[in-house]
């Protein structure tokens, strides 16, 4: 067989392009003056904006490359349509992030105030990007794990950036759960290609329910290990614990990160293996992965809804548990799946509105910890009062989150998720999504109140203590100084601008989204 294969760099250029800015951040961050550091970030989100609009060439869906010369139509990287949308997904998230993370001087900002070590935050930023561009367009299970890993080694790393307080712990946490998680992978990957005989995407779909019956439990055993591997990274219960404690320790732009870059490339490499390699193993998957969607938005919604408002961190903590419940959402159309046609396009139009609005609320609270650091929801009281814009903004998105209006567009995604259920015949989830929406329009209309009453004093504190000047824009309280109205700066308020104006425009035209990925996207 002739194994020499081509390559269109037009067709590779979105993660190639993000890996290249990954490489001249770092080699810029050695000669640059310490003064001058800030231009690291705007030449990382300039990379990301280029990576996203290399994908402009390819929005017919039609290209693909390192495919073999004695067989064309096995690839290793194809740009269809699904390729395409959810590169533009996880180059977008990247691009907000690093809105986010842009600081006003050098290095780059933590989402606090606090600043993070600048080339080796934007390097390891950009190669994670890289990885999570490469992964949606993988044809391969080889191609598919590599991306995997390089989306994920890198956010280790990016979680461990603070190294004061419980950073470390919890990238290493995080590090060793995921490592598990990918060598149970390896070992499915392994048995699939035991039993098939190749790694094209495409000719397992074939080979391996074709394969020796001798070897039936052996393929079956792979397709179930090759998941878990990709269940892990969606955060699906039973692999979701490492997720509170990772966004608490991780500076915020990095959780925010994880929670919607990270998640969608799992999402992703999971479409990939069950409705590309797998086809043919739907009452094997399809069950197992209704039951993961019907634990993980149950125990995520509940662990949620538990939240102490005034606990410190229980701000990101909700956001953490209301990350993992929305993972729930956004299986059940992948489940669906094994027992309906054209639903994998549900979960990618789910996937676009989460993505905007989840965010958004991220922005809204590295605006918040810039002057009480806490990470509380109650320090959320009397937002209204104080910045009228972003506690707008982040009742906006948290209204999205729970599919109400104005939040249009969450809600016909969760229609849209819902009818996949019913169209596949999954009543019982259904019924269980149904009840979790119920719960969790609690805890998002919980925070969304406290952004309108109180007033400025965070609950907690004393009422009427004493307030006295400490210099221009701060006061002090309890003898420290806090800032009552710090100014946002110019980057993350265009973050801001940014999720808010794509959540109005899907929330005004929701048609337009899910017409959008509508069909056959694979």
């Amino acid at each position: 067989m002739n194994l020499v294969q081509s390559v269109e760099w037009a067709v590779v250029a979105p993660p190639l392009i993000a890996a290249v800015a990954a490489v001249a951040v770092l080699v810029a961050d050695l000669f640059l003056p310490e003064g001058r550091k800030a231009v690291l970030g705007w030449l990382a989100a300039g990379g990301l904006a280029l990576a996203a609009l290399a994908l402009l060439p390819l929005r017919a869906g039609d290209r693909a490359t390192f495919c073999l010369p004695d067989d064309p139509a096995l690839c290793s990287y194809a740009a269809d349509r699904f390729a395409v949308i959810v590169q533009l997904l996880v180059l977008g998230g990247a691009f907000l992030v690093a809105l986010l993370s842009v600081p006003e001087t050098g290095g780059a900002a933590g989402g606090d105030g606090k600043p993070l070590p600048g080339g080796e935050f934007w390097f390891l930023l950009l190669s994670s990007a890289s990885g999570a561009a490469l992964l949606p367009a993988a044809r391969d299970l080889a191609t598919l794990i590599i991306a995997l890993e390089v989306t994920t080694l890198p956010a280790y790393a990016l979680v461990a950036l603070r190294r004061s307080g419980t950073g470390p712990e919890a990238a290493l946490k995080f590090f060793l759960s995921s490592v598990t998680a990918t060598a149970v992978g390896l070992l499915g990957v392994s048995f699939v290609y035991a039993a098939a005989g190749s790694l094209y995407l495409a000719e397992i779909a074939e080979g391996l329910p074709e394969a020796d019956p001798r070897l039936a439990t052996l393929a079956e055993a792979g397709v179930v290990l090759t998941l878990v591997a990709f269940a892990f990274k969606t955060a699906a219960v039973p692999f979701h614990f490492w997720v509170p404690e990772t966004y608490l320790g991780a500076p915020l732009p990095v959780a925010g990160y994880l929670s919607v870059v990270g998640k969608t490339a799992g999402l992703a490499g999971l479409i990939l293996v069950t409705a590309e390699a797998f086809p043919g193993y739907g009452d094997l998957w399809g069950p197992a992965l209704a039951v993961l969607a019907g634990l993980t938005m149950t125990a995520g919604n509940v662990a949620a809804l538990r939240t102490d408002p005034a606990a410190p961190g229980s701000a990101v903590r909700l956001l953490a548990w209301s990350s993992i419940g929305q993972a729930g959402y956004l299986l059940v159309p992948i489940a669906a799946a094994a027992y309906a046609e054209d639903t994998v396009g549900t979960t990618v139009a789910y996937a676009l509105m989460y993505g905007a609005v989840n965010l958004g609320a991220f922005a809204v609270a590295a605006y918040v910890a810039r002057h009480r650091a806490a990470h509380r929801i109650a320090d959320y009281r009397g937002l209204w009062a104080r910045q009228p814009l972003a506690a707008l903004a982040l009742a906006f998105f948290l209204l999205c989150l729970a599919g109400l209006p104005p939040g249009v567009i969450g809600l016909f995604a969760k229609v849209a998720v819902f009818e996949t259920a019913v169209a596949g015949d999954l009543g019982v989830l259904a019924v269980v999504m149904a009840v979790n929406v119920v719960i969790a329009l609690y805890y998002y209309l919980r925070w969304a109140a406290v952004l309108f009453t109180g007033g400025e004093e965070a609950a907690g504190e004393p009422a009427g203590e004493a307030v006295a000047e400490a210099g221009p824009g701060l006061v002090t309280e309890g003898g420290a100084a806090v800032a009552t109205r710090p100014a946002v700066p110019l980057p993350l308020m265009g973050a801001i601008v940014l999720a808010a104006g794509a959540g109005l425009a899907l929330s005004g035209a929701p048609q337009l989204v899910l017409t959008f990925v509508s069909g056959t996207l694979l």
